[in-house]
C-alpha cells in the first residue's frame, strides 16, 4: 500500500472504532490498546497502567510478527501471551514507523474482519 492508500484506510479504521465505541477517533496508541485485549482474549476489564503498557506492547509485539520480526513465545500462568524478537528490526524514521504501524494495524482489522 502507498502512504496515502494507508492513510486513507487508517482514517476510515479510525471512524469505525470511534463509533464502535462512541468516543472520539483513537490514536496509535488506542488502537495498540485495543488490539493488546482482544490478543489476550480474556475481555474488557479494568487494567492497571502497568497492564496497559504490557497489553500496547503484546500488540506491538503480535503486529510486528506479521512482518516475522517476534514469534508468540507461549502464554505465561495468567494467560498473558509472551513473544520473542526473531529478527532484528531496522531503524525506521519515526515517519516510516508510524506508516508502518498503521499499515500494520490496519491488515490486522482486516484479517479479524475477515475471520467474523
Amino acid at each position: 500500500m502507498t502512504p496515502a492508500e494507508i492513510n486513507k484506510k487508517w482514517d476510515v479504521l479510525q471512524q469505525r472504532i470511534a463509533e464502535d465505541f462512541d468516543n472520539e477517533k483513537p490514536d496509535i496508541k488506542v488502537m495498540l490498546f485495543l488490539i493488546g485485549v482482544q490478543e489476550l482474549g480474556q475481555g474488557p476489564r479494568k487494567f492497571s497502567k502497568r497492564q496497559k503498557e504490557e497489553l500496547m506492547h503484546i500488540a506491538t509485539c503480535r503486529l510486528m510478527s506479521m512482518m516475522g520480526f517476534y514469534e508468540l513465545e507461549g502464554l505465561d500462568q495468567d494467560g498473558w501471551p509472551h513473544w520473542k524478537r526473531v529478527k532484528v528490526i531496522p531503524n525506521y524514521t519515526l515517519l516510516e514507523q508510524e506508516m508502518l504501524m498503521k499499515s500494520l494495524i490496519v491488515n490486522y482489522f482486516e484479517e479479524m474482519d475477515g475471520e467474523n
